[in-house]
């Protein structure tokens, strides 16, 4: 079972190794067993992560309680919430590749028998996952949990999308200075991933689909004593996948990743579903093409309507049966293949054999479904060559085909700016380009943008594109990743004022109504800008990135 420790503990010539282990205070009996990596994503600034110190110390003693000896090490985290409308967001994507690097760097370097991965928001879990499929030891996740949804005054229930809608709300003089604070105060009011199907809540319940998480991750929340057996029970399992030598590029094959998409669409989980698979399947050897999704879409009912689809949240997806319910439902319908190993060292059908759909207005059955195809589309055009991708399952029906006159703004900030100011009408298509992966660059999420044209009342009556993407948290007919990007000389480089933009997500179509002369026009004259940022991390990733259809995966220059 000491497959990898021996590199640093057995030995005459590891003598000088031991002895810092015996400086950590470790004894020869704790050498002797199967070091196992811990990997915690504690930190103090997010609130999905202020938990994971309880999660730590429960993996831990589940691991020793099945023989192992626990090693802990942390991992980074940004919370996009605090992060969102400044700078900072520039700083959440990039840090997916962070994350998997130095896990990576720190797993190598010490030489782990396996591992145990704690994270819990949105580029944490995909780093984790990412590096998980890079190092390929015997690993397992324990995410953190989901917030519970919060109250307002009047009893409603809320969450933290209602939030930023709240602020338009406030602009346009829908609510007052008291209303606001209303949700101010109670839209987030617990520890854990933010309470809707938002892209943390999206990525730990797609752990679970695709295998490397155990029953309940993605959806036992964060205050529950069950999460905490949970991360004891993992603690416990990971000694077994050490023991039978079950590693994740076992876990994550093709066919799980399938899986996964399908799961993703009866969920209506986060369009950074679509970075995040492609890049995770990346460091297992596998290209997820993203105009499979369609394909997979086609076949797959939406039965899940969580915020900001619909008024639900995680505790409640929770209580009707979790991810296996829904994936039971799929199972039986024939869409998602049984016969695939996981984290448990049985099978998906084993796994889900005795899962129940207990609340079906929570997992709609799959006779009776929210939308007949899933929650995602790619959409492909002269405006997006290379595609782009929309969460149809919360677009307004009446917004599903539109068409109309660009308003077109080169940074969030300026698009903002007009929202509030009043400059944007009913009917109007919303352009924020110079924000994808490269010109950004860290292709920024437009949760402000989205949420001030709900708030402002404009949510049923104006789309808005982009090459950056949006959060989870994000509504309405709002289409991101747009590839090529502007910042590459993409068609929405050439967009001008007043263009017409045509959108039709039932025939996954996005067209700017311009002669292919025109454009070939503006092509010619078109000049590559100068770059946002030219020192440090940022300028070194908008030098390697890659565009949003291919997920965002660093590449060095020569390839």
């Amino acid at each position: 079972m000491k497959e990898y420790s021996r590199n640093v503990t057995v030995g005459i010539e590891r003598a000088p190794n031991r002895s810092l282990f015996y400086a950590l205070g470790l004894t020869k009996e704790e050498m002797e067993r199967p070091l196992i990596g811990v990997v915690s994503s504690k930190n103090e600034i997010v609130p999905g992560h202020m938990n994971l110190d309880k999660i730590s110390e429960a993996v831990k003693a589940g691991i020793r309680l099945a023989g192992g000896t626990p090693i802990e090490f942390p991992a980074i985290a940004v919370c996009d919430g605090i992060a969102m409308g400044h700078v900072g967001m520039k700083y959440s994507l990039v840090t997916r590749d962070l994350i998997a690097d130095s896990t990576e760097a720190m797993v190598m370097a010490h030489q782990f028998d396996g591992l145990v991965m704690i994270p819990n928001c949105d580029k944490n879990v995909p780093g984790l996952l990412m590096a998980a499929a890079r190092v390929n030891i015997p690993t397992i996740f324990c995410s953190g949990g989901p917030m519970l949804a919060g109250t307002l005054t009047d009893g409603s229930r809320t969450c933290l999308s209602h939030m930023f809608e709240a602020v338009g709300a406030y602009k346009a003089g829908k609510i007052d200075a008291a209303g606001l604070e209303d949700y101010e105060k109670n839209s987030s009011p617990s520890c854990g991933s933010c309470s809707g199907m938002y892209t943390a809540n999206s990525m730990n319940c797609l752990t679970e689909a695709i295998g490397m998480g155990l029953r309940g991750n993605g959806t036992i929340p964060a205050v529950y004593s069950a999460r905490i057996r949970l991360a004891k029970e993992a603690g416990m399992k990971i000694m077994e996948l050490v023991e039978k030598n079950i590693r994740p590029r076992d876990i994550m094959t093709a066919e799980a990743f399938h899986n996964a998409e399908t799961i993703d669409m009866a969920l209506g989980c986060s369009t950074n579903t679509m970075l995040h698979l492609p890049a995770i399947a990346h460091e297992c050897g596998i290209e997820l093409d993203l105009d499979y999704t369609n394909e997979i879409s086609a076949k797959t009912p939406n039965l899940c309507h969580l915020a900001p689809a619909g008024n639900t949240y995680m505790e409640d997806l929770n209580r009707a049966g979790g991810v296996y319910a829904v994936m039971k439902e799929l199972a039986d319908a024939g869409l998602i293949k049984t016969d695939l190993i996981t984290c448990t060292g049985k099978t998906i059908a084993e796994n889900i054999a005795d899962a129940v759909n207990r609340d079906e207005s929570i997992i709609r059955p799959i006779d009776n479904p929210f939308m007949k195809t899933g929650g995602i589309a790619v959409l492909k055009g002269n405006l997006a060559p290379d595609g782009c991708v929309v969460k149809q399952a919360a677009v307004a029906e009446e917004m599903l085909v539109h068409e109309g006159p660009a308003r077109v703004f080169d940074s969030e900030e300026d698009a903002i700016e007009a929202i509030f100011g009043g400059k944007i009408k009913a009917g109007d298509v919303v352009v924020i380009r110079y924000e994808g992966p490269k010109g950004g660059p860290g292709m920024r999420e437009m949760l402000n943008p989205t949420s001030a044209i709900a708030g402002m009342g404009l949510g049923s009556s104006v789309a808005l594109i982009t090459d950056g993407r949006f959060s989870g948290a994000s509504r309405g007919a709002s289409i991101g990743h747009v590839s090529p990007e502007a910042a590459v000389g993409g068609p929405i480089a050439l967009v001008e004022e007043g263009d017409v933009i045509s959108v039709n997500i039932p025939e996954l179509k996005l067209e700017l109504k311009v002669s292919d002369e025109e454009l070939a026009a503006r092509k010619a004259k078109w000049q590559p800008r100068e770059p946002k940022v030219t020192t440090g991390y940022l300028r070194r990733y908008a030098s390697m990135v890659t565009s949003g259809n291919r997920g965002a995966i660093l590449q060095t220059p020569d390839k």
